[in-house]
């Protein structure tokens, strides 16, 4: 079992630091970085899965604090949605990964896959989602499909993790009326929110490498800072593009994931 950086070689620290960076960027411009970082970790020799789990969540907290700050500077997200919403988010992942600890996620992955296979279907046949913001919803609705949002997408990622940023984004533009890059404001401050509602779960545990978890988190800031900029002058139609790609690579991972556990 490692506790830090003296049994890890430096080509090691090195991938860490490039995964972190890239799921930094991914993660600002439209969430999915675990996908990136999660795997890098679990190459690191001597780590278990639970302290890849818990170090990936302090890495992430970083970065979307990073690239919500830079958002909330350049793009101005209405906070009256986007708090409430992170709070029952964060409130959703801690009962996420309670359960996690009980039942295993190979349950849910199957019903994962069709969900993600649906969004894409969604996005690449209506082009026009997301160019702009056109709200769905008025008054209280508003604020508790926002809330609900946040209630399911924060379980999700306590209890799986993979994507939680995209289906935060695809949610915010379908049920909501968001544009793309104002729905990529508002999950990374939901986001941040989940991260922290899992690494509560993960801290008493004693799961998280300090050292390693720090690291990663400083290549996580400096990849959120730029994705976060890169989305913004770029606008919606870069974000929609992005996140397509990385949709596509959540079906394949969890695919290959579900035929594991089958085979």
């Amino acid at each position: 079992m490692i506790s830090g950086f003296e049994s890890i070689e430096a080509a090691t620290l090195l991938m860490i630091v490039v995964a972190g960076f890239a799921a930094g960027w991914v993660d600002a411009v439209v969430g999915g970085g675990g996908l990136i970082q999660l795997p890098a970790l679990l190459l690191v020799p001597g780590i278990t899965p639970v302290q890849a789990l818990a170090t990936n969540k302090m890495g992430s907290i970083f970065g979307t604090a990073t690239s919500a700050t830079t958002y909330y500077r350049r793009v101005g997200p209405d906070l009256k949605t986007a708090v409430p919403m992170a709070v029952i988010a964060l409130a959703g992942s801690f009962g996420g990964a309670l359960l996690a600890a009980n039942l295993p996620a190979s349950v849910f992955k199957p019903i994962i896959v069709v969900a993600l296979v649906v969004v894409a279907l969604f996005t690449a046949f209506r082009p026009n989602a997301g160019e702009l913001t056109a709200l769905r919803h008025d008054g209280h609705k508003h604020y508790v499909v926002a809330c609900l949002i946040g209630a399911v997408i924060g379980f999700y990622d306590g209890l799986i993790g993979p994507g939680t940023g995209s289906f935060l984004v695809i949610a915010l533009v379908s049920a909501m009326g968001y544009a793309f890059l104002e729905a990529s404001a508002k999950a990374k401050i939901v986001n941040m929110a989940t991260n922290a509602g899992a690494l509560l779960f993960f801290l008493p545990h004693g799961s998280l490498l300090w050292g390693v978890g720090l690291l990663l988190g400083a290549a996580n800031m400096a990849g959120g800072y730029l994705g976060a900029r890169t989305a913004v002058k770029k606008g919606s139609k870069f974000v929609r593009a992005v996140f397509l790609l990385v949709v596509a690579a959540l079906i394949i991972k969890l695919s290959i994931d579900v035929w594991q556990d089958l085979a």
